[in-house]
């Protein structure tokens, strides 16, 4: 165990690429569903946010994302594809939310625990 532990953490690079990957996929699953157009998505050091969508349509995400497990990443990533259409937090958004991620309140409130930190 103490070897796992002494092994250094990927380089950011490294792990902004792998979070690409991971997300891009992901993006292309829901948004088989959605079918929404986005202009850009980036992967970024973000240090108060897992994601974001501008007016702009373009997708940032947060690299810290890939250590989550799969359900929290498919939340982020379905909230701010969401964005796209509504681009505020209100009841028509939280109903595009719920037509992929129905349990989409419980998992906010799981990230929002996480112990993984900005």
């Amino acid at each position: 165990m103490t070897e796992t532990l002494k092994k250094p953490l990927p380089s950011f690079p490294a792990c902004q690429a792998r979070a690409k990957k991971l997300i891009n996929e992901r993006l292309k699953f829901y948004n088989q569903f959605y079918n929404f157009k986005y202009n850009r998505l980036a992967i970024r050091r973000q240090k108060t946010r897992w994601g974001s969508c501008s007016s702009k349509k373009h997708l940032n995400f947060n690299y810290k994302l890939f250590f989550l497990p799969l359900e929290l990443v498919d939340y982020v990533v379905v909230h701010e594809l969401c964005h796209l259409a509504e681009m505020n937090h209100g009841k028509k958004f939280w109903q595009l939310v719920a037509q992929t991620i129905p349990d989409h309140k419980i998992r906010k409130k799981i990230l929002n625990k996480s112990f993984i930190k900005f």
